[in-house]
Parts: C-alpha cells; sequence; structure tokens
C-alpha cells in the first residue's frame, strides 16, 4: 500500500496518542515482554511512520517492558537454492565468494518492513546472532531472548521465539495475520516427528573471527496452515482483537498460541518423512 492509499484507508490520521490508546485497549501493559509482527502500511496513515509506532510501542510497555521483533535475512544463503527470485547459475560462484557474512549490526533485514528496519536502530536493541532468522529486542529481558540462537531449526528451542515462550511473553500482531506469525514455526519444530524432513542450509558467518559458510540442518517449513490455525485459535477465544489504526490488532499468549498450534499440528498435519 502506497501512501495515498494509505490516506484513502483511514477515515483520520493515526497519532502517537491513539496508537498508545488502541495499544492499552487491545491489553498491551507496562513490563510485558511483546514478540510484535507489523506492517505499517496496513495500519493506515500513521503521522510519523515507524518512528512514532516504534516509539509507542516502546511507551506502551515501558522502561519494565521488553519488545522483541524478527528480522530475518534470509538472502543470506546458499543461492543454489534460491526461489524467489533465483539467480542464473553462473552468478553462484561469485556470490559465495562475496557475499558479506552475517553481521548483528550491519546485516539489513530482508522484506521485513519499515518498521523493523526502525526498530532495530533503537539504542540499546541486541540482535540474535542466527544469519537467517535472527530477531532484536530491547528491555530487561532483551539479553536472554536474543543469547544463544543456535544454527540447526533457527526457529526451534534455541530461538528468541522459545525464550519468549520461556517468559510467559505475548504476540502482537499489527495489520498482519497468523501466516507472519513466527512462533507457529515454533509450534512446527514442537509438533514435527523425529524423522521429519530436514533439508541442510549454509550462509556465510564469522568463525574464529574469518568468515565462513557453514551448513546446518533446517526443518522443511509449511506455512500454509497458518491462516487456519489462527482462525480456530481465534474461534477459541484466546486471542484479543481491536482496531489499531485503519488496521487491526491481535494480542495472544505466547504460550498459548504455540500450545494450541502444537496440538492442531499433532491432530491434522500429515509429514513428509525421510
Amino acid at each position: 500500500m502506497n501512501e495515498r492509499n494509505s490516506i484513502d484507508a483511514a477515515a483520520s490520521p493515526a497519532t502517537a496518542t491513539s496508537l498508545l490508546a488502541e495499544l492499552r485497549a487491545l491489553g498491551v501493559g507496562e513490563g510485558m515482554t511483546v514478540m510484535v509482527h507489523a506492517s505499517l502500511s496496513s495500519l493506515g496513515y500513521v503521522v510519523g511512520g515507524a518512528h512514532a509506532l516504534v516509539d509507542t510501542l516502546l511507551a506502551a510497555v515501558g522502561p519494565r517492558g521488553t519488545i522483541v521483533m524478527p528480522t530475518h535475512s534470509t538472502d543470506l544463503t546458499d543461492p543454489g537454492a534460491w526461489q524467489n527470485p533465483p539467480v542464473p547459475e553462473s552468478w553462484w560462484e561469485p556470490i559465495r565468494a562475496e557475499m558479506p557474512a552475517y553481521d548483528p549490526v550491519m546485516t539489513p533485514p530482508r522484506s521485513m518492513g519499515a518498521v523493523v528496519e526502525c526498530f532495530r536502530h533503537v539504542p540499546g536493541v541486541l540482535r540474535s546472532g542466527h544469519p537467517t532468522v535472527s530477531a532484536a529486542a530491547v528491555g530487561p529481558n532483551a539479553e536472554f531472548v536474543t543469547a544463544d540462537h543456535r544454527l540447526p531449526d533457527g526457529l526451534g528451542e534455541y530461538s528468541p521465539q522459545a525464550r519468549v515462550y520461556d517468559l510467559d511473553g505475548s504476540v502482537l500482531l499489527l495489520g498482519v495475520g497468523h501466516g507472519n506469525n513466527t512462533s507457529l514455526h515454533l509450534a512446527e519444530r514442537r509438533s514435527a516427528p523425529a524423522d521429519a524432513v530436514h533439508r541442510p542450509q549454509s550462509s556465510p558467518v564469522i568463525v574464529e573471527g574469518e568468515r565462513r559458510w557453514v551448513t546446518y540442518d533446517c526443518l522443511d517449513d509449511d506455512p500454509s496452515d497458518f491462516e487456519a490455525i489462527g482462525e480456530a485459535f481465534a474461534a477459541a477465544g484466546y486471542q484479543t482483537s481491536g482496531a489499531i489504526g485503519a488496521g487491526t490488532g491481535h494480542l495472544m499468549r505466547s504460550r498459548a498460541v504455540v500450545d494450541f498450534a502444537t496440538e492442531w499440528m499433532n491432530q491434522h498435519r500429515t509429514w513428509a518423512t525421510a
């Protein structure tokens, strides 16, 4: 949605004051740990854009709260596996030779939106060490959330999503649905059988001060049922929804949605096995 469409979609501009009131009505309170997924354009015209929304989220949880956002950089993978879009095979070796190693400060997120890009520049923000599915966090729980993010199954038990679950934190969807809810990937890993198909993935990282391509295993993700899971979860009454600007926000406990999704997948999914 471009700026013209954002203006046309809104009866009035969203401001820091109105957004804070709407977040409060949704249930976002001081001291909470919240994993946020947001689409700025879906909220209509926001005065101050991403900067205002990030400031408002920080104000909503206050100095005792922690905000977390996924900062994925999915282009830090082997070009031979790229599909959206693919690149010519003749490009593979130059890309492998010259792709910079993942750097929590320098590496930009890919296709994560203006809110994430603004948030990762908040003073004091920490970013986890996974080259493709990192998360950034700021607040008292930031170090706990972002530390020890291991390469294999980067959205599994050693992920920021799992740490938010451990903290009994919340998931906040702003202008997006459960198709964007990365905590459902944690449920995937908890539901997957031991012989579920994994695929090797390679990324450039720094190992002992040197840039190296490192290969690690990842579960073969399938988010195609995430929206259906979200609909069932909402119908069960486990999330709160309300207006945020010209869009809709959804707030839920991480444990509630991950546990619900794990059980849903246990009942409804057929897994490809090795």
